[in-house]
């Protein structure tokens, strides 16, 4: 039995679940979430919890089970509360500012970076380089920092660049001096 996939999902007041035609539909108060979900996975919705079973002991089937158990509670975190990811900018000259839907950085580079933030992602500049991106969908607010990183990747020898919050940046000793 999967250890994930036989925990129940617990259902908050003021959210609605649905399955119909191969798809879960949830509503809450941040917003609506689909997915399309494998007809070998069987949804049980009690009160205030559902419940998520297989209808075989396939390994696919198996691997399924926990995916979708796990992929319903981000669905049902994401409309009640959101995911946030905040990423930090460092380095002398580094900045991020917000100009309508597109996000301006200066990282160094001869000319400024404009990314456009997608549908459904918000981005707040805080002082001290603080980026802060959030979102209802847990993938799509994933996807986004990471393409925002990528952009430039803390270094090891000064640390310069863009970091997620808690990331530890392993630094490298420069060079020696000559004697």
């Amino acid at each position: 039995m999967s250890r994930i996939g036989k925990i129940p999902v617990l259902i908050p007041k003021g959210v609605t679940v649905d399955f119909q035609d191969a798809m879960i539909t949830v509503k809450g108060p941040k917003g609506t979430l689909t997915q399309k979900y494998h007809p070998v996975i069987i949804f049980d919705a009690r009160e205030e919890e559902i419940i998520v079973r297989r209808a075989n002991e396939e390994k696919q089937t198996r691997a399924y089970h926990g995916l979708y158990r796990k992929l319903l509670h981000n669905m049902v975190a994401g409309v009640t509360s959101g995911f946030s990811k905040t990423l930090i900018i460092t380095g002398v000259g580094y900045r991020a500012e917000i100009q309508g839907k597109v996000l301006v950085l200066n990282l160094g580079y001869s000319n400024d970076i404009y990314v456009g933030i997608p549908d459904g992602i918000g981005v707040a500049v805080e002082p001290n380089g603080k980026l802060v991106i959030s979102g209802v969908n847990k993938q799509q607010v994933g996807e986004f920092a990471a393409q925002i990183r990528k952009l430039r990747r803390p270094e090891p020898y000064k640390g310069k660049g863009i970091r997620y919050e808690h990331e530890q940046i392993r630094r490298k000793v420069g060079k020696s001096g000559v004697k």
